[in-house]
């Protein structure tokens, strides 16, 4: 008779970002550790508060699965001596086994016999295995770990209860030196202890004691009561995903309330209000119905509406402090100036061996300017852009950003625009720093996107050149995902520059200033090597498969949006059954190009049509090909190049290319290696695999 299974972590708080992971790992490691057991159920149900973690599983089977199994042993040569008996080497596999020289049989396997048995394993109860739910939990992995008491264990907060019950019996164990039990808790302040009979209580015994274990179940709560004081109050709610996610895990039973603070901290920018709320004191902010800000916010209780008065005083009270503080920082700022702000980059360290933010700031000024005459950019959008890279630091220095580290370059535009720069320059400073996250926004403006890339490529190229290449998860200046920003901002921009190019003009600047970096060819190839796995990712971002990405990148990555766009027309071909002659003639001739060079082709030397076809096809394609790439236009250089193959299949038909008069064919192997310098830099075809439709 089927059984349902309950386990329950009872900890100290958890921190609100461990929560849905640690629910993640716990459904997840169960679910497989039923399979290995090869115990059936019906479902798994996973709950998560900021005390406990919980599996709900339901029918799961009183037995583990009975099967058959075949189990291979040595060689028949192995397994029988001379005289055909069973040898030593047969009877130990077959005792292994638990079976008998009688149970034997013999199966070939690629020309080999093999000695074989069949053996019945037998299920075993469920609840016999069930003690192993301990190393479920101790396999947990959080973020970061403690230690209390006298225990071994490192887990995130110290277990205070273990509830594990299979129906009405609690399975024995126990982990840092609780035992398991049928008894939970409910909520901290409101709640009681509760005893459970069975694993089907589990949600609404914890609901009558103030406690909604299902995240999921918290979260509507939460949405409900929020659109029901946007029309009662005629309120705007904005619900940002991320502190909706958080407010859900401090709490186990979510009241709403709303609270007020003085008209007089709207003369704030807007952004320093709602970092404050949001950062601080996990509010959500209220607007009007035009998208005004008002002077109330949203707070969510963790617990009922008794006394929620006094909660919302207390909640005010500790807002008007945050305000207050921003208010003053606020008006302080703004009685000095940019280059005030400037002037304390330079006792900043940003890191030992690459000096202060200063020195910093002096390289991307010098890496957006090179920059500027790469793109051919004009007088007034270079000296816009220099003008950014000049100030779009000194926000880091002021007590705003001090207090709220998220305000980095928002308050810079604010404070930009109160001292007198343009609107451009005040809004690449905010933008510089985009984008925040691996696929977030991007800068929309030219200079923004100047100095960003500007600014990504020296943290990047500089922490590579002294040898802070990131390992393993490992990665203080988020040196990953700066490069993913570079890329992507040039892929969206479309400028026409490759990323080499843009690599190595840095690398020199960063010489420039005396910094002492590694050995140049190796700081290249290191940093060719951290922007290919970059640009793999992107690619598999967008659909391309692993060989195509090899075969665009084979050389370099180049100008970005031109080799994404390089993948993605090889990939729309891969299966188009017309493209399979060309791919074959060209990896045909790919194969046979060989690294030594033999000069160039004479005209006179060529002793068949085909020769002179093939020749006369190549200049005409390699014209219309540049044109193209000029173009950055990738479907269309591919359909300049596919025509070729016609041309290869009749040269490799009427042509010996390894000819035995030496001129002829050095003449022959340089068209074949000019021809296939032209198809590489396209992409390297011998690396795809053709997918045959069946």
């Amino acid at each position: 008779m089927a059984k349902d299974i309950l386990l329950e972590i009872g900890l100290e708080e958890l921190p609100a970002r461990f929560v849905d992971d640690a629910e993640t790992q716990l459904k997840e490691k169960t679910a497989s550790w039923f399979k290995e057991q090869r115990i059936a159920f019906n479902s798994i149900n996973s709950y998560s508060t900021p005390r406990r973690l919980a599996v709900h599983i339901t029918g799961v089977a009183e037995e583990q699965e009975t099967i058959e199994e075949e189990a291979k042993g040595p060689a028949e040569k192995i397994a029988k001596d001379e005289n055909g008996n069973w040898s030593k080497a047969a009877i130990g596999f077959t005792k292994g086994q638990g079976k008998d020289i009688s149970d034997i049989y013999i199966k070939e396997i690629k020309g080999t016999n093999y000695i074989y048995v069949s053996k019945v394993i037998k299920g075993k109860p469920t609840y016999e295995l069930l003690p192993a739910f301990q190393s479920i939990i101790e396999s947990i992995q959080f973020g970061k770990n403690m230690r209390w008491g006298t225990q071994s264990l490192r887990y995130a907060r110290p277990i205070r209860w273990i509830t594990a019950l299979f129906g009405s019996e609690v399975i024995p164990f126990e982990v840092a030196s609780v035992v398991t039990s049928n008894v939970t808790y409910g909520h901290r302040f409101l709640g009681d202890k509760i005893t459970l009979t069975n694993p089907e209580e589990y949600k609404g015994k914890l609901e009558e004691s103030y406690v909604i274990v299902d995240s999921r179940a918290r979260e509507k709560m939460i949405l409900d009561e929020i659109e029901s004081a946007e029309e009662e109050n005629g309120y705007q709610i904005p619900v940002d995903k991320e502190l909706l996610a958080e407010v859900r895990n401090l709490v186990e039973y979510p009241t709403l309330f709303i609270g007020s603070f003085e008209e007089q901290y709207l003369k704030l920018p807007s952004e320093v209000l709602i970092t404050s709320m949001k950062e601080h004191q996990r509010y959500f902010p209220v607007k009007s119905t035009e998208g005004e800000l008002l002077p109330h916010f949203v707070g969510v209780r963790n617990g009922d509406s008794n006394g929620l008065e006094t909660v919302i005083k207390g909640n005010e009270k500790v807002l008007r402090a945050r305000l207050s503080d921003a208010a003053f920082f606020y008006n302080e700022d703004k009685k000095h100036s940019i280059d005030f702000f400037q002037e304390k980059l330079g006792k900043v360290v940003f890191q030992e061996k690459l000096g202060t933010i200063g020195d910093k700031t002096k390289r991307i000024i010098g890496i957006t300017g090179e920059l500027a005459k790469q793109l051919e950019s004009d007088e007034e959008i270079t000296k816009q852009a220099l003008r950014a890279a000049e100030i779009c630091k000194f926000d880091l220095m002021t007590n705003m950003v001090n207090e709220f580290t998220k305000l980095q370059g928002i308050i810079g535009e604010k404070y930009a625009l109160h001292f007198g720069e343009k609107d451009q320059v005040a809004s690449a400073i905010k933008e510089h720093y985009l984008p925040v996250q691996a696929n977030g926004t991007l800068p929309d403006s030219q200079i923004g996107a100047m100095v960003s890339v500007a600014d990504k490529l020296d943290t990047i190229v500089g922490c590579i050149a002294i040898g802070l290449t990131p390992t393993g998860s490992q990665d203080p200046y988020a040196l990953r995902r700066q490069a993913l920003g570079v890329m992507r901002i040039l892929e969206a921009k479309g400028w026409n520059i490759t990323l080499e190019k843009m690599l190595t003009i840095t690398l020199q600047l960063l010489k420039e200033t005396g910094i002492q970096i590694k050995e140049e060819t190796d700081v290249h190839n290191e940093l060719h090597s951290f922007f290919t796995a970059r640009a793999s990712f992107i690619l598999k971002e967008v659909g391309v498969e692993q060989d195509i990405t090899q075969a665009v990148l084979h050389q370099e990555i180049g100008n970005v949006s031109y080799t994404i766009s390089k993948a993605q027309a090889l990939s729309a071909v891969r299966n188009d059954e017309a493209f399979k002659p060309v791919q074959e003639a060209l990896v045909r001739l790919l194969n046979l190009a060989k690294e030594e060079k033999h000069g160039n082709v004479d005209t006179s030397l060529f002793e068949t049509d085909s020769e002179k076809e093939l020749y006369q096809h190549f200049q005409l394609v390699q014209e219309k090909y540049q044109d193209k790439k000029d173009r950055k236009e990738a479907k269309a250089a591919l359909d300049i190049l596919s025509p070729l193959s016609d041309s290869i299949h009749e040269f490799f038909e009427h042509n010996m290319v390894m000819a035995d008069d030496e001129n002829i064919r050095a003449n022959r192997l340089a068209l074949v290696e000019q021809i296939a310098k032209l198809i590489r830099d396209y992409a390297d075809l011998a690396n795809i695999e053709w997918k045959q439709h069946f």
